[in-house]
């Protein structure tokens, strides 16, 4: 696992490529999927957590338009923080937004598939085929040719 290390400063080292990174360095490992720990560098307390967070607010603020958590969604997660029993809420988002992942991948691989057999595509195999066909009858009609001289 790669260790990213946390100075005082706030800079991020990333130890496995000897240079400072960004959080969106580290946004791009995560998509990459690539695993990480985020250390601090004095006392080697885990950080990961605390950065991931920063990576999703940061996510929030930079672009308006795709926002996950609105502010009733955010006052909802405070108030289950305040509940004396707390939800087991992590398990079901975890399990809830792999799911809906997992369904988005394959809808995205359907739709590949389907524009893979689009009517240009189809038409292309079909020329390739009949190319195929076409090449493989003259070698065929030249080689007998040829045996018969």
């Amino acid at each position: 696992m790669r260790v990213i290390r946390k100075y005082a400063n706030r800079r991020l080292y990333d130890t496995e490529q000897s240079r400072y990174v960004t959080l969106e360095d580290l946004r791009g490992l995560i998509l990459d999927e690539v695993p990480f720990r985020v250390e601090d560098a004095k006392s080697g307390e885990d950080l990961t957590r605390t950065i991931l967070l920063s990576i999703i607010i940061e996510q929030e603020q930079a672009d308006g338009e795709s926002e996950v958590f609105s502010n009733d969604l955010l006052e909802q997660l405070i108030r289950v923080y305040a509940m004396s029993q707390p939800l087991p809420l992590a398990r079901y988002l975890e399990q809830g937004t792999r799911l809906m992942m997992e369904q988005q991948q394959r809808m995205q691989d359907q739709w590949q598939q389907a524009m893979r057999h689009s009517p240009m595509e189809l038409m292309r195999e079909l020329a390739e085929e009949n190319m195929r066909f076409w090449q493989q009858t003259i070698n065929q009609g030249q080689q007998r040719k040829d045996d018969e001289e």
